[in-house]
């Protein structure tokens, strides 16, 4: 009885390890390596040796294990996770406080927009980390590194557009595979120098940071490194679940991670020299290629997966009201949170291509890496409060117990990382910005919008009672006209009869709900009345991890008693003209052209899968 589900866990276990484990798998190519570099060890002693393997290995257990894997994984919005299923824990278990729940919404949206800059920086310093071996095979092969590195990238984002699909059963065996070489490497080391394994008391980690002093707290800024990709854990907790995540973690990553780490430890005791690249170092010259190709391969398994995760956080944001519609295409009919979306990808790309072109080596890239993954990690933990004391009902007292610990190191980690802001931090962070100030322009822009529509705009009432008064022709077709207000008439509808005089004689108003659940149950995704001969409203709602598909969705009112015929539908869209006011400045002339830019490249229609033929677009002038 049990071998199903026993075989279904371990299928989705593999799954885990190729979905969620890349990022924090391949760190071991030069997490150590890092923490050298902004040390300034040039021969590290066997006390500095010990203490930065027990600062990287208790990191782990500190901030992967009981964090993310014990604490923060128990937060769910109905099994999905998420910077964004956490802000919307937060942000409804505070509904009724509108400061405090407007400021954990912009630091919401500070966390998803650090998680750009990561996307930006990781497939860069892992794809350029694996190549890197080339150098410890053959160092005269080092100049064909960035172009090499460009090439795999080049041909990473352009496969996007296909999808995973063909290659996804491959991610776990391959990444399997890497976990057990790793593992195997770190072992040999640690067999040969067993001494290392007293880097296993946290003691030697202690002393390394109260010895060191101001060099400690930098070379916290790359121990850091060595966690990155603990976000996926929880991002991805909705697409595998919680046990499977859990499960590969205690008997495969963390094992093998601890065990390489401290096998490079053992390297760099009994040969101080390996500092160029202890990774590579572990294994000998026979089996260097095979390593670096496998090892390029589980890079673009990690870069994979956050570009992946770029696209996901995108529909969130955009289901959420932070981003403009885009046009989003499925790459897999069995998948459905396989998604393609085009203007991300190319954005991506450009960003990364012009981080390895400034930064040229991992080394270089390392300095740039970590401000966005450990805000994103203090902004989770702030909000884990939230969730701990007002979701589950603890007290003050012990929500601040079980959280302010993970803060504390958080907050240490962030601090390291600002000594990075001069050599190279500020590139993530000026991304992340920039992510920040196009969301929170189009979330200010869309409420101006909404209030100026709503001050001029007739109430649905009113327009229904007043139709019998009018001279109108009726035209034997249906008209589908999309509302922001659902109490309100569209400026569509309003005029068409004003200019055309002509109404359809099967005229549908349709309000698109997005709450902040990740998944709608089909008996309430659809609810329709009528409003008067021949006209009806209808209220249509998609969960922030759900691909919109309007046409579908109105099938579905059918068994609600609404015969619409959507073969010959035409779908009226009220778009807007973006101008500044001239009276009241409610947003300034720069962010008011930017947020016009937006509206016009948004689409609707297009974004709810209705096909561009049958879209017809009023439009009319608003200020803001």
């Amino acid at each position: 009885m049990n071998r199903p589900r026993q075989a279904g866990l371990a299928s989705l276990a593999l799954a885990a390890l190729g979905v969620v484990y890349g990022d924090i798998g391949t760190s071991p190519l030069y997490t150590v390596r890092q923490v050298l570099h902004v040390s300034g060890s040039a021969r590290p002693g066997e006390a500095e040796v010990l203490g930065i393997v027990s600062a990287i290995v208790w990191s782990l257990v500190l901030v992967v294990t009981l964090k993310y894997v014990t604490l923060v994984m128990r937060a769910d919005n109905d099994g999905e996770g998420g910077i964004v299923a956490l802000l919307a824990l937060a942000s409804r278990a505070v509904s009724r406080r509108p400061r405090l729940n407007a400021a954990l919404v912009m630091l919401g949206l500070c966390g998803a927009a650090l998680f750009y800059g990561d996307a930006v920086i990781t497939p860069a310093i892992s794809v350029m980390s694996a190549l890197e071996g080339v150098e410890v095979a053959r160092p005269a092969f080092a100049p064909y590194v960035v172009p090499l590195s460009l090439a795999v990238l080049a041909a990473l984002f352009a496969a996007q557009s296909r999808g995973a699909t063909r290659i996804g059963h491959v991610f776990g065996p391959v990444m399997l595979v890497w976990f057990g070489v790793i593992a195997a490497a770190g072992a040999w080391k640690i067999a040969a120098t067993p001494a290392v394994l007293k880097a296993l008391d946290p003691v030697y980690a202690f002393e390394y940071l109260r010895h060191h002093g101001g060099g400690a707290f930098v070379a916290l800024g790359a121990i850091v490194l060595a966690v990155t990709g603990a976000e996926a854990l929880y991002a991805d907790m909705g697409h595998l679940g919680r046990r499977p995540i859990r499960l590969t973690w205690f008997l495969v990553v963390f094992p093998a991670l601890a065990s390489n780490y401290l096998g490079q430890g053992a390297l760099l005791l009994a040969n101080p020299d390996a500092v160029r690249n202890p990774f590579y170092l572990l294994f000998p010259q026979p089996l260097l290629y095979p390593v670096i190709a496998l090892a390029g391969a589980a890079t673009v398994i990690a870069s994979q997966a956050v570009i992946s995760g770029a696209f996901s956080m995108t529909r969130q944001a955009i289901h959420v009201g932070f981003l403009p519609r885009m046009r989003i295409r499925h790459t897999s009919s069995r998948e459905p949170g396989q998604i393609y979306i085009a203007a991300i990808n190319w954005m991506l790309f450009v960003a990364v291509i012009v981080g390895v072109l400034a930064f040229r080596s991992s080394t270089s890239l390392g300095a740039a890496y970590g401000i966005a993954v450990t805000g994103t990690m203090l902004i989770t933990t702030v909000l884990a409060f939230f969730v701990v004391h007002n979701v589950w009902g603890r007290g003050w007292l012990l929500s601040l117990l079980v959280t302010a610990p993970f803060f504390v190191l958080d907050l240490a980690f962030f601090g390291s990382n600002t000594a990075k802001i001069a050599h190279g931090g500020w590139y993530p962070l000026a991304i992340a910005a920039a992510v920040f100030y196009v969301m929170t322009t189009w979330r200010r822009g869309r409420h101006l919008v909404a209030r100026a529509i709503r001050g001029n705009q007739a109430s649905m009432k009113d327009c229904v009672a007043s139709m019998g008064a009018r001279d109108i022709r009726k035209v034997d077709r249906t008209g589908v006209f999309l509302l922001s207000d659902p109490d309100g008439a569209p400026h569509a509808f309003l005029n068409n009869i004003e200019h055309n005089r002509v109404i359809h004689t099967m005229t549908v108003f349709v309000c698109v709900e997005y709450p902040n659940v990740p998944f709608i149950r089909k008996a309430t995704r659809c609810h329709a009345e009528r409003l008067g001969e021949g006209l009806h409203r209808v209220t249509v709602r998609f969960g922030y991890m759900e691909q919109p598909d309007l046409v579908a969705a109105l099938e579905k009112c059918r068994e609600e008693g609404l015969d619409i015929d959507l073969a010959n539908a035409s779908f009226f869209v009220s778009a807007e003209i973006i101008g500044a006011s001239g009276e009241e400045r409610r947003m300034s002339r720069s962010r008011t052209a930017v947020f016009a830019a937006m509206s016009r490249l948004s689409s609707d229609p297009e974004y709810l899968a209705v096909p561009v033929e049958r879209i017809v677009a009023l439009a009319k002038p608003v200020r803001i």
